[in-house]
């Protein structure tokens, strides 16, 4: 099987009511952790990369990898996005260089501005066989290029999603109901507007809807990097059971970085610390690969409900 658009993905997440897990990628172990866990799963999954792991990977492993991936496991739907497109060269760059599906993410401009910048994208996307998300809404939080602070998020609303759809034709739309980038995402209790996702699905029934900044910070990954000489206080992301809600009442895809993140370095942490003595990169950056593998399992069977959904 070759790389696939988000297409067919999001149709039977919408007709089954499950989520499918997008995941953030920086380097071949990131990546055979994600796909091993979604082929063992039988589970469809989506790489993404945002610009900044671009410049730190370059397009062209990137994208080799990805492949091998493919060739790997060849009966799982697997998808490579561009993860918050900053601009329309960016979104070009990576369609012309085999991406299936983009993000271009105008939400820091005005709604004109956006939809203007959203229609140019698909436009070019669409000549390429290639499917686009835009953002309406923006997130707080802090996360590679993406940086807005509390004062400046604001929620999607619904009437305006109806228009930014039908204007662009985007294939999907990330909203903002509450959930925000980076490890500190919430101050005091979780909650997500879910009257809003509500009301924003009744207005685009057909439009699937993304869920960006919604790791859960998972407690057990954080104390692991504490333990072993991290300091990351206070971290708070979005309880699983409230993404699970998320995925069964009209969420198409779920992003995943933090959580990666913090298997990635909680495990190499714990090896530095219990064998001092190691210093072979397999062997920390394959702890790192198991941990990423056992967080992306529970995220496709615990949360997402996308389990034997290839």
């Amino acid at each position: 099987m070759a790389l696939v658009t988000t297409k067919e993905m999001f149709e039977k997440s919408m007709k089954e009511n499950f989520a499918i897990g997008a995941f953030n990628i920086n380097n071949m172990e990131m990546i055979q952790g994600i796909v091993d866990a979604a082929a063992e799963e039988n589970a469809p999954v989506i790489l993404q990369v945002s610009s900044s792991a671009i410049k730190y990977a370059r397009i062209n492993y990137l994208m080799k990898m990805v492949q091998a991936a493919v060739e790997e496991h060849p009966n799982i739907p697997i998808a490579i996005h561009l993860d918050h497109g900053p601009d329309f060269e960016t979104a070009k760059m990576c369609i012309d260089n085999g991406f299936t599906s983009v993000m271009i993410d105008g939400s820091k401009y005005d709604f004109e501005e956006n939809v203007a910048l959203t229609k140019k994208v698909v436009d070019y996307a669409h000549e390429h066989g290639v499917t686009v998300e835009a953002e309406l809404g923006k997130l707080a939080g802090i996360e590679d290029d993406v940086n807005v602070s509390e004062a400046d998020a604001m929620y999607t609303d619904p009437e305006q999603a109806k228009e930014f759809v039908e204007r662009t034709g985007c294939d999907s739309l990330a909203i903002a109901i509450g959930t925000s980038h980076g490890a500190y995402k919430f101050k005091g209790e979780a909650k997500l507007r879910f009257d809003i996702l509500k009301q924003i699905k009744e207005k685009i029934p057909n439009t699937p809807i993304v869920l960006h900044g919604a790791s859960t910070v998972i407690p057990e990954l954080l104390d692991m990097c504490n333990k072993y000489g991290g300091n990351i206080p206070g971290a708070k992301g979005v309880p699983d059971e409230i993404l699970h809600e998320a995925s069964t009442s009209g969420v198409s895809k779920i992003n995943v970085d933090t959580d990666l993140r913090l298997a990635m370095t909680g495990a190499i942490r714990k090896v530095f610390t219990e064998e001092p003595s190691a210093f072979d990169p397999r062997k920390y950056l394959g702890a790192g690969r198991d941990e990423v593998k056992k967080a992306v399992q529970h995220k496709i069977r615990d949360v997402f409900g996308c389990s034997n959904k290839a």
